[in-house]
């Protein structure tokens, strides 16, 4: 049986599945170490009608987690929501890539779509986002066979602050060819290829940049422009104000994050009281989201605290009795020791791999040792990167990863 399967089937994640459905409900669920968790939320999503918005402390973190999630679930239900700023009101410094896709969630939450797994670190909730309304009315929504002319959408662009250039190249820019517009939205991570006949859409598809070569058709696309910077007068919210109010919050570590907004919050602080008189900027408390305030927004939701230590008090609380990956100094003749000496104790042994070489190199070695007659027992490799092992008790599964086992 997969790890998946064993998770999904799972007592204690059927437990986290009727906890998870009570509005409001504070859950502590303590003991996960690395992927254990990027299997539990997997096992939890498969059959929820909520979103998931995961916290991590920092990017680093976030990013393994995402990279582990859209393994196990799907790139199309994972989103990554990451800051946009480098620094607080350095408006120049923002990320094209990291706007792109901090609009990309905001636009996927608007449409009111299938529910998604946000994963997302203190540092990015912190920036405040344009409220529904004025995204919504700063939207453009198009489809095929809508009667509209070019004239009409290159004046939109203009007006969302989008730069007419000769082909496109990253988001914020747009082209005009004949009967054809080249637009990169920033809620999408292709520009789109709009085709007309007469004052008729006829078609639209996504393309490649550097090939030109199209990638899928579409029916029906919305064009946003860069929310983080369009709008820096506009109202502003939390994003906890944006998700729908049934979304689970997964909270790594609750001080952690909220410490951390407190100290970001401080640099935001000192940055606007250095700012040039006589231009008009929006104040801390109206850009970003202080500690108290993500605190107090969090209290309404579902959530679910991962640390040892939890912050709000639960109505339900889990331990899970899982450990961390052992080492082995590269000592593959320990390693067969510790896999058999698992079977021996009822466990389920499983290699993660990156890829079908390194499966192959471990059979390579497990040969080797086997002519000096240390063979091995049962284990099963899945080609799969993943972010870090760990030993399951209660399961009785043992996860291992090559880039820890070759260090």
């Amino acid at each position: 049986m997969s790890i998946k399967k064993v998770f999904e089937q799972a007592t204690k994640t059927k437990q986290l599945q009727e906890s998870i459905k009570k509005l409001g409900h504070k859950i502590h669920a303590k003991g996960f170490i690395g992927s254990a968790l990027s299997f539990q939320i997997q096992a939890l999503f498969k059959n929820a009608e909520q979103h998931f918005l995961l916290v991590f402390n920092d990017k680093e973190e976030a990013a393994y987690y995402l990279n582990d999630l859209e393994h196990l679930i799907s790139k199309d239900y994972v989103l990554f929501y990451p800051g946009s700023y480098r620094r607080p009101y350095q408006i120049d410094e923002t990320d094209n890539a990291n706007v792109l896709l901090r609009a990309e969630v905001l636009n996927r939450l608007n449409a009111r779509k299938k529910p998604v797994v946000i994963v997302s670190y203190a540092d990015a909730l912190f920036e405040k986002v344009v409220t529904r309304k004025q995204l919504d009315k700063n939207t453009l929504k198009i489809a095929v066979n809508d009667q509209i002319t070019i004239d009409f959408i290159n004046e939109v662009l203009f007006e969302y602050n989008f730069k007419r250039v000769d082909f496109v190249s990253e988001p914020g820019e747009f082209s005009v060819r004949g009967g054809i517009i080249d637009v990169f939205s920033f809620s999408n991570e292709n520009p789109y290829r709009i085709e007309f006949f007469g004052n008729e859409i006829d078609s639209i598809r996504t393309f490649d940049v550097e090939t030109q070569l199209s990638i899928e058709t579409n029916k029906k696309i919305t064009i946003i422009p860069n929310v983080e910077n369009k709008f820096l007068q506009e109202n502003r919210e939390s994003f906890l104000n944006y998700i729908s109010p049934n979304t689970v919050l997964f909270l790594q570590n609750t001080k952690v994050i909220s410490d951390q907004l407190t100290k970001t919050f401080g640099k935001a602080t000192e940055a606007f009281e250095k700012l040039t008189e006589g231009v008009k900027h929006l104040s801390p408390q109206e850009m970003f989201m202080p500690a108290n305030e993500f605190l107090q927004k969090a209290d309404d939701f579902t959530i679910v605290e991962l640390a040892q230590q939890n912050f709000f008090t639960p109505n339900v609380t889990l331990e899970f009795y899982i450990k961390p990956q052992p080492s082995f100094n590269k000592q593959f003749d320990l390693l067969i020791e510790n896999l058999n000496s698992n079977t021996d104790n009822g466990f389920a042994n499983y290699i993660y791999c990156s890829g079908e070489a390194q499966t192959k190199r471990f059979e390579e070695i497990f040969s080797s040792l086997k002519d000096q007659n240390k063979s091995i027992q049962q284990y099963k490799t899945v080609v799969m990167p993943l972010y870090q092992g760990f030993i399951d008790k209660e399961n009785q599964i043992i996860c291992y990863t090559d880039h820890q086992i070759f260090e």
